[in-house]
């Protein structure tokens, strides 16, 4: 009998290369021209927060869409990150935004309905706290597990880790 495979279905953010998109947008919003002289600014706030400064709503707008292109360049979902509207705060607008990490369990329900429903046969699914493992048999179910959740359009990002 063959010994049963498996794998983790998470939601989690590569801290190191947020971070390094978080100083290419630093050093970025600091050479470009329609930059100079905005006050615009990044910077960690927390150990998942991003806090960005600027003097109009737009240059503050304007560095997130350039974090954002950053983090998509480094390969981190945009999924992953929630980012609220500028707030004025005295004379400079402040924008924050946080990584969210762990599928919910409402979230967790939907993807292991969606396993069951509409993946192989003998696949098992358990919740485990934040994340979800998926066990099989058979190797080729896990694959096709993988290649159906790449395949739907979830509002959360997933990485699939730990296959064995």
């Amino acid at each position: 009998m063959a010994a049963e495979s498996s794998f983790d279905i998470v939601s989690k953010v590569d801290r190191q290369e947020a971070d390094n998109a978080l100083n290419q947008t630093s050093r970025e919003i600091a050479q470009r021209f329609d930059f100079k002289n905005t006050g615009a600014g990044i910077r960690w706030s927390g150990e998942l927060g991003v806090e960005i400064t600027a003097n109009s709503e737009e240059r503050a707008k304007a560095v997130l869409d350039v974090f954002k292109e950053k983090l998509v360049k480094r390969g981190v979902s945009l999924r992953s990150l929630e980012a609220d509207d500028p707030k004025q705060s005295g004379k400079d607008y402040r924008l924050s935004a946080t990584f969210e990490q762990g599928i919910s369990q409402e979230n967790a329900k939907k993807v292991a309905k969606i396993v069951r429903d509409e993946g192989p046969k003998g696949v098992k699914v358990q919740v485990q706290g934040d994340e979800l493992r998926v066990a099989s048999k058979k190797r080729d179910d896990l694959q096709e597990v993988i290649s159906l959740l790449k395949g739907k359009d979830l509002d959360f990002a997933l990485q699939f880790v730990n296959y064995r």
